[in-house]
């Protein structure tokens, strides 16, 4: 049976390599963002950023084995399928799948005591979803490199 999408992501040996691009495909698409929702977005992660250093990374690492899990079905139902592109995969069911992944950061919102945090993420949480449906293709081939 093949290893599960946490599985893979989460191996003491793939994780931080899988963290590292998850950070280089934040900054791909915060420099992507335009517009007045653009630049929300660039000032609610400039104000997280400044918050304490490191702070992003520390996020990315806390919230990828739950990310992990919620992206599994679609990879097991990507790979039934025999699909050749993740990224496109995801796209096609963008609004469902970025639904699936918001609710990771709004439940950590909501236990956060991160008060500056949060209250960055709730100023663009209305908007997240078609940021987050804008990401699905270079998430698809980051998952597509480890996984594939």
């Amino acid at each position: 049976m093949p290893a599960t999408l946490p599985e893979i992501l989460l191996a003491p040996d793939t994780q931080p390599f899988v963290v590292a691009d998850g950070l280089a495909l934040i900054d791909a698409e915060l420099a992507d963002k335009s517009g007045i929702s653009g630049n929300a977005v660039k000032l609610a992660y400039r104000t997280v950023s400044s918050f304490a250093s490191g702070y992003v990374r520390e996020m990315v690492e806390t919230l990828l084995p739950e990310a992990a899990a919620r992206l599994q079905p679609y990879w097991a139902d990507f790979r039934a399928a025999g699909g050749a592109g993740f990224g496109d995969y995801l796209a096609k069911r963008g609004e469902e799948v970025a639904e699936s992944l918001l609710t990771i950061t709004d439940a950590w919102a909501e236990e956060s005591d991160k008060a500056i945090v949060v209250k960055a993420y709730r100023a663009v949480r209305s908007g997240a979803a078609k940021h987050v449906e804008a990401a699905l293709p270079r998430l698809g081939d980051l998952v597509l490199k480890y996984a594939g």
